[in-house]
């Protein structure tokens, strides 16, 4: 799908596609998006290997998408480095990029939601019948709708929320 009218949107580099490729990191971009958090807390966030989640955070500070905050000192002394979500993501056109075998967006919404509990998801389908024309015009609104929400501050104590969209046609 393209994404033109989203905003102000640049071609992802190969890197920045690569890290993106992966459900894994995309789950911790979002954990980081208005909290920093370690390694460690990623990991047990996530239920990993905290040794895998520091390759993935590697991999997204080394690509600009997670920035280390100053170091601090953990509970039994040691040194822990925070990491942030830039936002850059939501910056970035995919579409000229090869589409992977398995979307990454839908793994990390599953994996999001097989956390927090099927009970708790707010869910809706619509079908609708679109000539070219109408379908880029409702992808321009709604992505529009998407973009204003996603550049606006946070709101101080505000519940954390995710977003999915998925959109296809049908045979």
């Amino acid at each position: 799908m393209s994404r033109s009218g989203w905003g102000e949107r640049r071609p992802a580099t190969d890197a920045e596609a690569k890290a993106l490729a992966s459900g894994v990191r995309l789950r911790i971009l979002r954990l980081c998006l208005d909290r920093p958090l370690t390694n460690r807390e990623i990991a047990v966030r996530l239920e990993r290997n905290p040794a895998s989640v520091l390759h993935h955070v590697r991999t997204l500070v080394d690509t600009g998408f997670l920035v280390a905050e100053a170091a601090r000192r953990g509970a039994r002394g040691a040194r822990e480095v925070p990491y942030r979500a830039t936002g850059r993501s939501w910056q970035l056109d995919l579409s000229d990029q090869p589409a992977p075998a398995r979307d990454p967006i839908l793994a990390a919404f599953l994996g999001e939601v097989a956390a927090v509990g099927e009970s708790r998801l707010r869910s809706s389908r619509l079908g609708l019948r679109l000539d070219p024309a109408h379908e880029q015009e409702f992808t321009d609104e709604l992505y529009g709708l998407l973009d204003r929400w996603a550049t606006r501050a946070p709101d101080d104590g505000g519940q954390r929320w995710s977003v999915y969209l998925g959109m296809h046609p049908e045979d």
